[in-house]
């Protein structure tokens, strides 16, 4: 082992056995990156509450890695960011710079190798990259590195940190070579990356992935980043700015310095993190996510109002849009289904028995509020229709007469190159069929979703500055044709 170099990863390459995501009726986001550079703290235990409060953009995996001069200490696993770690782990993990990740696998199986940071050896040192995001190049980018480096995993991440110690070797400072490896990238991705002198956090030129600055105590010489201001209130950091589109931050010993590396950017934001996958706590636009959604759940309120007793959501996504659509509405709102809060993922197969007999380890209904009721069930998306069937049918059978179904979303016809794990297109309930075709499959009494113009117009910002590919095909960036083979296989949709 080199004596720069000291690890307490787990030596094990396990493949978890878990659920498939496509058995998963929603879109699975990528992952969650976390980093501090702050000399004097325990940099560890920060960037472990930062990665627990991002959890929800990845579950597979957790890694933390961090620089106590030249040596880089890692540990990674797989698993929750609360069973990666422990107190006796993060004490072997000192340090006053650490790089965090929590991982979704959507390029490279889910196999504790693949688990980020991943970490590699330059001429300068050691480097340690988290990645959220996608590359669409990957293929073509790891067949250039193949023939000077021996990669290890199956990752665009990996390939990304290669292509950075590829400039460096050749010759290149970490900036100056990080910036040119940049540019040899296409796709989304979000990095917060380490080295011995500095931490250094980047968007791509569209900024599809979120990435914000924050600071510990308003000190200029401690500096947070994370996807979402979730990450920074956690540890009591305050928000600073986003990242920008193309923009690469370098923060060491004099603070903080920004380089715009990409001559065209152009704000494309994934649509999907406002709607869905951030957290609704997290701030996007200078307002909270909760507010963004409640005001779409107006919006589709004045797009499909139908008569109903009560409005409810599904727990817990749904349930600001659900908020907005009673509001907007005047029907009441009622909890009618109770989440599970300690139901994680189980790698514990249910019985057949358990299965025939309606096993809910997730969602309950409550009988007595949807009894005999003209219920609004608001969602907010429907990928594959397998849950959202399943859903109705649990009301009815708890006594609701009438079960009309709301989207909060567009129609989702096209699957995503950016991060987000998406099925093939031909496996897109709205790709194939009518809103109509739909909603006799799901058995709902009426079945709506959010236009796009009300999505884009309810984010009071420039709609331009947005991805929205999932639901219109109008892709930002170019998808190569090989990539766009293996998930776009069908014509337009009908939708």
């Amino acid at each position: 082992m080199n004596p720069n170099y000291s690890s307490v990863e787990s030596i094990k390459d396990k493949v978890v056995a878990e659920e498939s995501p496509h058995t998963v009726d929603k879109p699975e986001e990528a992952c969650g990156v976390f980093g501090v550079y702050a000399p004097g703290e325990n940099v560890a235990k920060l960037t472990y509450f930062g990665l627990y409060a991002l959890q929800h953009r990845g579950q597979e995996s957790a890694g933390i890695a961090t620089f106590d001069g030249d040596t880089v200490h890692l540990h990674k696993e797989m698993g929750l960011v609360s069973q990666v770690f422990n107190e006796t782990i993060l004490n072997k993990l000192p340090g006053y710079l650490a790089v965090g990740h929590t991982r979704y696998s959507t390029t490279g199986s889910s196999r504790v190798v693949n688990a980020q940071p991943a970490v590699i050896d330059t001429r300068l040192g050691k480097l340690a990259l988290a990645h959220n995001g996608n590359l669409v190049n990957t293929a073509a980018l790891r067949e250039e590195l193949l023939y000077q480096h021996k990669l290890v995993t199956t990752t665009d991440s990996e390939v990304i940190a290669f292509a950075i110690a590829e400039e460096v070797d050749a010759g290149k400072e970490w900036l100056d070579g990080a910036i040119s490896a940049f540019r040899r990238c296409q796709g989304a991705f979000s990095l917060v990356i380490g080295t011995p002198v500095g931490m250094m956090g980047v968007r791509d030129p569209n900024g599809i992935r979120p990435l914000v600055i924050g600071t510990l105590d308003s000190d200029p010489q401690r500096y947070v980043l994370a996807s979402e201001t979730c990450g920074l209130d956690i540890i009591g950091a305050s928000y600073l700015r986003d990242v920008e589109p193309g923009e690469v931050v370098l923060i060491n010993e004099t603070g903080l310095s920004s380089f715009q590396w990409s001559q065209q950017p152009q704000r494309k934001l994934c649509i999907f993190e406002m709607i869905y996958f951030a957290r609704p706590d997290s701030v996007m636009n200078a307002e909270s996510l909760y507010s963004y959604r409640m005001r779409i759940g107006r919006t589709l309120a004045k797009e499909s109002y139908v008569d109903a007793d009560i409005v409810i959501g599904v727990p817990d996504s749904g349930i600001p849009a659900a908020i907005g659509f009673s509001q907007e509405s005047g029907i009441t709102y009622a909890e009618g289904l109770i989440k599970n809060r300690y139901v994680g993922r189980t790698f514990i197969q249910p019985t057949q028995t358990m299965r025939e007999s309606g096993l809910r380890m997730k969602l309950n209904p409550l009988k007595d509020v949807l009894e005999g009721k003209r219920v609004i069930i608001v969602d907010d998306s429907i990928v594959r229709g397998t849950t959202s069937r399943k859903l109705v049918k649990t009301l009815r059978d708890a006594g609701a007469i009438e079960v009309h179904m709301r989207v909060s979303s567009p129609p989702v016809t096209h699957p995503c190159f950016y991060g987000i794990d998406t099925d093939t297109q031909d496996q897109l309930i709205a790709a194939t069929k009518s809103v109509d075709e739909i909603a006799k499959l799901l058995e709902v009494d009426s079945l709506a979703y959010l236009s796009q113009a009300g999505m884009l117009q309810a984010t009071q910002q420039d709609t331009n500055n947005f991805c929205s590919a999932c639901f219109n095909g109008d892709y930002p960036i170019s998808i190569p044709e090989q990539v766009k083979r293996s998930k776009l296989i069908l014509e337009p949709s009908p939708v």
